[in-house]
């Protein structure tokens, strides 16, 4: 079996090369986080794609299911939980709700704030594309031994903390 080959070494190598004053070690790592990490993402995307939803609404479903009934939070704590900006959250919550997917609705205890919360369609849907999601993340990381994942996600999460993200 070939290997494709490996154009962060390519690109480390050429470096070395006219710059050897410096050292670009961290590119390999970097450089093939980046890489596998475009690969992941259209993985993971080209699944969500099969239920007709994107990265964005697969994130808002997602989010309101794995917080338990009843399925709602309000837009801030999607926002918080989904890390990305408010306006990001009113288009994806907009295009969710034209779906059918989710509803909004006036908070009981003020009434200036809204709540966002999953349909019963929305609740199927999501069931439905995160069951083939986790299934698409273990066949993605089924090229690791158990061993190689957990050391990975070990590494990953101490890195991750170091890094506040």
């Amino acid at each position: 079996m070939t290997h494709p080959p490996d154009h962060v070494a390519e690109i480390m190598e050429q470096w070395r090369r006219e710059r050897p004053d410096l050292d670009v070690s961290p590119q390999g790592v970097i450089g093939r986080l980046h890489r596998i990490a475009n690969c992941l993402t259209g993985e993971l995307v080209r699944v969500y794609g099969t239920f007709g939803l994107d990265e964005g609404e697969f994130d808002i479903l997602a989010t309101l299911r794995r917080v338990g009934s009843p399925y709602e939070m309000t837009p801030k704590d999607l926002q918080t939980s989904t890390m990305v900006t408010s306006g990001a959250i009113t288009k994806r919550v907009d295009r969710c709700v034209s779906n059918g997917w989710v509803a909004r609705r006036v908070s009981q205890g003020d009434a200036r704030s809204r709540i966002v919360g999953l349909t019963e369609a929305g609740r199927e849907l999501i069931d439905a594309a995160f069951t083939a999601h986790i299934a698409n993340e273990h066949r993605l990381v089924g090229q690791l031994t158990a061993v190689e994942r957990r050391e990975l996600a070990t590494v990953l999460e101490r890195w991750a903390s170091r890094l506040h993200v």
